[in-house]
């Protein structure tokens, strides 16, 4: 009897226990290229597990489920656990959205959670994940900066390289975060192409890649932040196992990385010796005011070219503007730059061109010009001051006659000889007064008889248009290769060079998925390209023929290739694309 009774009273706590079901995170902010652990916790033995959606997270790992039940003290406990490991796709506040599930015919949900994605961090590596410390060991993005205590408008240089070990290779990359450069002028250098070499770092030889150039100029004084580099990247991972051939057996792994963000301390120019007319010019530089003649008859007009050549901030200064007499008429400057951009700063020529004609007969100067500039070398401000230029007319009407014309009361127009027949017509637009009858003239008929000329036309097209339209197994074919030479053209033009053909079609199979499916860069990872295609009703077998196609790319880029295994790859792409075409549209 006692037992009895106290089964009723287990059960009888069961029924008052109250249900739970919520979500716990591992943390509430972390970096981008932090790992997120999110557990699902009931205290009853649920059924029907719905996740949720996890916008803006990729699942790197589960879901796995966890069952503990104890008794301690007579009273019993119980608790299921679904759990997850996410990566941020992308920086901002983030959702976790409901999960749900199902206990005696009712439905729980937990409550939204509010996750804050910032920059990547420095990462703490977690010592019992051996994927994770052979990335880290082995795989480094590095900004090198070549000054970090320079003057204002002093160039500095900033280049991304991304290190790796001989022991782990790349399939790809992805930016996560751009730098930015606030508060800097900057420019990036091109890189045509991405040339894996080799290195020393950390004391080992590595192999490094160059993935960007930028050079920069601050353009205030304190201290700057160059906010970081990013990357997604797919790496592959030696394990301790062998094929059956002796050949280390690798896995896919993934692992986010960041140059960190780098402070700049950024120095003031000097105001001990600055010239009252600097205009912020600070490198090496030559000063030059050149007039294309000084001897000019009336009428006649000269260029007066005000140039600066040399190394420095070019494009970040002001030229110094001429003086001339009232009686030389000057107009606004055409500017021009030729200015060249490698990683030791700018360089070349700037100048203004300045158009000046005189009104009147006589000589007349144009004063002497200054240009100032901090020059980087001596660390010292220095003025260049161009020779005074004399503009000699030698005929013409002279000003002395024009005030006296002004003193006496009379009012004389003088035209020179080159301009006195200015605003004479030379060409003639005569009309006839008489005016034809549109009835009854060529131009009626025609108009007369014109719809019936091109009934026959008409009927003609109208049959071949229905022939064309009616043929709709034909019109697709033709739409798909179309659509596929658009994206294929560039590679076609490049056929013959293996590595800018194969850098295209990467690009024109990415475009051609990116405009078909509407997905950005980021979201094209394997096994999503997979699913959306999947999705769109693909075929297995072309969805398998894309990735590898795309994979192959960058191998290919550095493989040994002929011309005939180029034309076969772009072969395959049209067809790849053709069919994609079909199936998904």
């Amino acid at each position: 009897m006692k037992r009895y009774l106290i089964l009723v009273l287990i059960s009888f706590q069961t029924l008052l226990a109250q249900v739970q079901f919520e979500a716990k995170v591992s943390k509430t902010t972390l970096g981008l290229n932090e790992r997120l652990r999110i557990d699902f916790v009931m205290n009853m033995d649920g059924d029907n597990f719905t996740q949720p959606s996890f916008e803006g997270f990729r699942i790197i790992a589960g879901p796995s489920q966890q069952v503990s039940q104890s008794w301690v003290n007579g009273k019993s406990s119980f608790e299921k656990i679904y759990s997850y490991y996410l990566l941020p796709n992308q920086k901002g506040n983030l959702i976790i959205r409901q999960a749900a599930i199902e206990y005696n015919g009712q439905i729980y949900k937990t409550s939204p959670i509010k996750i804050t994605v910032t920059n990547a961090v420095q990462e703490d590596r977690d010592p019992n994940d051996a994927s994770q410390i052979s990335a880290d060991d082995n795989l480094y993005l590095v900004a090198d900066i070549s000054k970090i205590n320079p003057y204002i408008n002093e160039p500095i240089t900033v280049v991304y390289k991304l290190y790796f070990s001989y022991n782990i290779g790349i399939t790809n990359w992805r930016e996560l975060d751009k730098p930015k450069y606030n508060d800097f002028w900057s420019q990036n250098i091109d890189i045509k192409q991405l040339v894996g070499e080799e290195g020393m770092f950390k004391g080992e030889k590595y192999r490094f890649v160059v993935l960007r150039k930028t050079v920069l100029y601050p353009q205030k004084s304190g201290k700057l932040v160059i906010e970081p580099l990013s990357l997604d990247i797919d790496v592959q991972l030696p394990t301790n196992r062998r094929d059956m051939f002796g050949r280390v057996v690798v896995t896919n792994g993934n692992k986010r990385v960041s140059a960190g963000a780098k402070t700049i301390a950024v120095k003031a120019l000097p105001e001990t010796g600055k010239p009252a007319d600097f205009s912020g010019a600070v490198g090496k530089f030559d000063f030059k005011v050149i007039p294309s003649k000084t001897n000019l008859k009336n009428g006649e007009s000269l260029d007066l070219m005000v140039s600066v050549t040399g190394s420095g901030n070019m494009k970040l200064f002001t030229l110094p503007k001429p003086v001339v007499p009232n009686s030389l008429e000057m107009y606004d400057p055409v500017h021009d730059e030729k200015v060249n951009t490698t990683l030791s700063g700018m360089s070349g020529k700037i100048s203004d061109k300045y158009t000046i004609i005189p009104q009147f007969k006589g000589n007349y100067p144009i004063k002497p010009m200054q240009f100032s500039y901090f020059d980087l070398g001596s660390g010292t401000y220095k003025t260049i001051t161009s020779p005074e230029i004399m503009i000699n007319v030698m005929d013409g009407p002279s000003a002395n006659d024009q005030v006296a014309s002004i003193t006496s009361g009379t009012s004389k127009n003088i035209i020179s000889a080159s301009e006195q027949f200015k605003y004479v017509k030379l060409d003639t637009d005569l009309i006839s007064m008489k005016e034809d009858d549109f009835f009854g003239s060529k131009t009626f008929y025609s108009l007369l008889f014109l719809p019936f000329l091109m009934l026959p036309l008409i009927v003609l097209f109208k049959k071949k248009k229905d022939a064309i339209d009616s043929d709709v197994f034909g019109n697709r074919i033709k739409m798909n290769n179309r659509l596929a030479k658009k994206y294929l053209s560039e590679a076609k033009k490049q056929i013959n060079n293996k590595e800018p053909f194969y850098v295209a079609l990467e690009k024109a199979m990415h475009n051609f998925l990116k405009a078909k499916l509407h997905i950005e860069t980021s979201d094209m990872s394997k096994s999503n390209i997979q699913q959306l295609l999947a999705s769109k009703n693909a075929g297995a077998q072309t969805v398998i023929d894309f990735i590898n196609l795309t994979e192959n790319c960058e191998l290919a880029r550095f493989a040994q290739s002929s011309s005939a295994d180029i034309q076969k790859d772009f072969d395959k792409a049209v067809m790849i694309i053709s069919d994609l075409e079909k199936q998904i549209s």
